[in-house]
């Protein structure tokens, strides 16, 4: 089962592909992502990384979390479900 983490305080030169390697170093990413805005395609400061397993999520939230990439102290934890929105 993967496990989805939510990484804050990203450097906005930040790419998917930067943030996957930051994440590699401590498992297997499936999947890593950079949320843009719509309007300006410029970084919001947020992403996301899917980890292969639970164990792997929970080490790279001890490993990574409160360090500093390129400049800037990121933040880790566990993504928590996207509220519905409403129309």
């Amino acid at each position: 089962m993967a496990a989805k983490l939510f990484v804050g305080n990203l450097p906005y030169a930040m790419t998917g592909d930067s943030l996957r390697a930051v994440f590699e170093k401590v498992g297997k990413v499936v999947d890593a992502n950079v949320v843009m805005d719509k309007m300006t395609g410029r970084s919001r400061g947020f992403g996301f990384v899917e980890m292969s397993s639970d164990d792997e999520a929970k080490k790279a939230i001890a490993d990574i979390n409160g360090t500093e990439v390129d400049g800037r102290k990121i933040f880790v934890s566990e993504a928590r479900p996207q509220a519905p929105r409403e129309n």
